[in-house]
């Protein structure tokens, strides 16, 4: 049975393979297999829904994602293992991504595999193996590519498909009420060791937090719920907090905006443009700014802008919005508590280069 919070999609993928390496050298036609996540240290049991033998040595899985109670767009799309396995002196892995698995703009097209999937189907093709081989296994998502154009993959150079992303195996249900209450409990107990906290929304901002030298016991995970961390931070006495995070997402705190799931609200560009105009940017490109496909495609039409006009609008605007932020924030709190915490903010693009900061 699955667990209440679903598990992420390299779990899925590595399940997929697993039955085709199963399938092919023990003769296995699983209904479902056992695949260990490493982190969490458990294991799951994940339904396999389909296999067929391609060839004597290549055989397609199917399996489907199935991420619990999380608002996940990925919920029942197929996840498609193909499996080929050649005789070997010794044994060598190779996986790569096929069609609706993202490739990564700024690694010369790289399938977007990260780490923790590598990791996750490596070590279990490994524990399945009954013979030295060279295996190789080809993650389809024949779903991926239009599910992309739901996300935000694009503005972190993701094109053509979806991410197996992410740290764990569990898939955490982020907009759900007990993830929120899991997330204030962290940073209660951080609180009672520091009077500032990093606060970062997912992962992108977990990892450059710890690249740019925060202490790692100060970062605190809010996904969405920043208002309502902000909240508990000031209920526990937290004197200041540093907002890092990607433009596209925090730019919503700039027009006050505090719960940034896209279900919920939107309003980036528009927010993006009504600042430009008042700092007093030429009418025609706010006109460009708020018909731009993304908030990281109008960052480069404001860069653009000021390489042939040898200006700073884009320093200028974007100064404005992490200290139109910060001060939202900070009158956020006071609406709703007596304490109040001083914000800092620093804002990067998809390339994870810091474009504004205010402190």
């Amino acid at each position: 049975m699955l667990s209440s919070f679903g598990y992420t999609l390299p779990v899925f993928a590595t399940a997929s393979a697993v039955a085709g390496i199963r399938y092919l050298d023990n003769n296995l036609e699983d209904n479902s297999v056992e695949i260990d996540l490493i982190n969490p240290p458990e294991k799951a049991i994940i339904p396999i829904e389909q296999i067929a033998k391609i060839s004597s040595n290549q055989v397609l899985a199917i399996t489907r994602s199935q991420p619990g109670t999380n608002l996940d767009i990925t919920r029942n799309t197929p996840i498609w293992g193909l499996v080929t396995l050649t005789p070997s002196q010794e044994t060598k892995i190779i996986i790569e991504g096929g069609e609706g698995v993202g490739k990564i703009i700024d690694l010369g097209g790289k399938s977007a595999i990260y780490n923790y999937a590598h990791k996750l189907l490596e070590f279990n093709i490994l524990n399945n193996l009954k013979n030295h081989s060279l295996v190789e296994v080809k993650i389809i998502l024949p779903e991926g590519k239009k599910l992309a154009e739901k996300t935000s993959n694009s503005a972190f150079g993701v094109i053509e498909g979806l991410s197996l992303l992410g740290t764990s195996g569990i898939s955490q249900p982020l907009t759900s009420k007990e993830q929120l209450e899991l997330y204030q409990e962290e940073l209660i107990n951080k609180s009672k060791n520091h009077d500032q906290l990093i606060f970062c929304i997912g992962e992108n901002g977990l990892d450059l937090a710890v690249k740019l030298g925060f202490n790692p016991s100060q970062l605190v995970k809010t996904a969405n719920w920043l208002g309502s961390m902000l909240v508990t931070a000031s209920h526990a006495k937290v004197k200041s907090i540093i907002l890092l995070g990607y433009h596209g997402k925090l730019i919503k705190l700039a027009g006050n905006i505090f719960h940034t799931h896209h279900h919920l609200a939107d309003g980036r560009l528009e927010i993006l443009t009504a600042i430009a105009s008042f700092l007093g940017l030429n009418q025609d490109v706010c006109r460009l700014l708020f018909t731009a496909k993304t908030t990281e495609s109008a960052l480069e039409i404001l860069r653009e802008f000021d390489r042939k006009n040898n200006s700073n609008w884009t320093e200028k605007i974007y100064n404005y919005i992490a200290e139109k932020i910060a001060k939202n924030s900070e009158k956020y709190i006071l609406n709703h508590s007596d304490f109040p915490v001083k914000i800092g903010v620093i804002l990067f693009n998809r390339q994870r280069n810091i474009i504004a900061k205010y402190q």
